[in-house]
């Protein structure tokens, strides 16, 4: 009896301990499952999120700065998951798009891949080069105050026959598709790839025929660009400051002193303004600025290139605040739609 009672003691020892063994292989597993395969991504079904990796931050800074954002449910799991495997120092920086099924491991994958999900980006139109550097500084991990850097590198702009006020040409508005840790260089650089891809052989042989360089074209275009915003006078305005270039005469444009003044709130441009000490002042200095006082659209920069030729050497707003323009072959004109504008302007209190 004491034997059999002995052999029944073991089989339920053994069973317990199977049964105990069983239970923490299931839990080890739903654990396993939980870490490496669960979707952790903190987004519902069908959404997705974005995950930063900037350029030199380390696995701990990565984990505080998703933690704090809030991308994962669980930032522990894939910590340990990531140190089990070994992978601390080979993820990868960038912008990567994360979906709402997706697990530890596969989001280790893509992370250690270096695959990022490039973005599209339209740039439209900046002002001045602060403006462009602070435009860009937002859509890329490029540090806007990098970027100026390089635009205001004279060593970097002479290598393209450049300064470093007109280098800002080279941005033109279009759709761009980049990778968000794209730097300061490579922008620049993607930058003149496109420039010269824009101008090609049938832009390049307008402005020849107008006797213009490229950089030229562009700042002519960005005059333009602030007289207007109505694209079929575009090709009149560029025509009445072409007909002033040739003939070597002052081109009186208001909005360069604007931004010779660097105050966009200026309405109205008189009295001192016009004695502004700037190579920007065209009041004072004939032809064109040494820079672009705005990057213009490829609308006004093909307005200069197709530029209407007339016999207009003057032009004013209308009086009616139409935004469009009155045009003058003579000065006694000119005169008379200008005084019909500043009755006007006085009129309407602006000052």
């Amino acid at each position: 009896m004491a034997k059999k009672a002995t052999k029944s003691n073991f089989r339920k020892y053994v069973y317990i301990t199977l049964g105990i063994l069983l239970v923490l292989i299931v839990a080890a597993g739903l654990k396993i499952y939980e870490d490496v395969l669960s979707p952790n991504v903190n987004v519902i079904s069908g959404e997705t999120a974005v995950l930063y990796v900037h350029t030199g931050q380390n696995f701990e800074m990565l984990t505080k700065d998703i933690d704090g954002k809030k991308v994962l449910r669980d930032v522990d799991a894939l910590k340990r998951l990531v140190k089990i495997l070994g992978y601390e120092s080979k993820i990868k920086p960038g912008r990567y798009k994360l979906t709402s099924e997706m697990g530890n491991l596969q989001i280790i994958k893509l992370l250690i891949s270096g695959k990022q999900d490039p973005i599209d980006i339209v740039f439209k139109y900046a002002d001045t080069k602060e403006d462009l550097a602070s435009f860009w500084g937002k859509q890329l991990e490029a540090d806007s105050l990098e970027i100026l850097k390089m635009l205001n590198d004279s060593s970097f702009a002479a290598k393209y026959d450049l300064t470093t006020d007109n280098i800002a040409t080279v941005f033109i508005p279009n759709k761009y598709n980049f990778y968000w840790n794209t730097t300061a260089f490579k922008l620049l650089d993607r930058m003149l790839d496109e420039y010269d891809h824009f101008w090609d052989s049938v832009r390049v042989q307008k402005a020849n025929q107008l006797n213009l360089t490229k950089p030229q074209v562009s700042i002519l275009a960005s005059i333009v660009q602030k007289e207007t915003h109505n694209y079929t006078e575009m090709p009149i305005i560029a025509g009445v400051y072409y007909n002033r270039f040739e003939k070597g005469m002052l081109f009186q444009a208001d909005p360069t002193i604007i931004f010779a003044l660097k105050d966009k709130t200026i309405k109205r441009v008189y009295g001192k303004m016009l004695d502004v000490e700037s190579p920007y002042n065209t009041y004072k200095f004939k032809g064109l600025p040494p820079g672009p006082i705005c990057i213009p659209t490829v609308q006004a920069i093909d307005a200069v290139l197709n530029l209407q030729h007339h016999h207009y050497i003057y032009f004013c707003a209308k009086a009616d605040f139409s935004g469009y323009h009155s045009f003058a072959e003579t000065f006694a004109q000119h005169q008379i739609n200008a005084q019909k504008f500043q009755h006007e302007l006085n009129k309407r209190g602006v000052r």
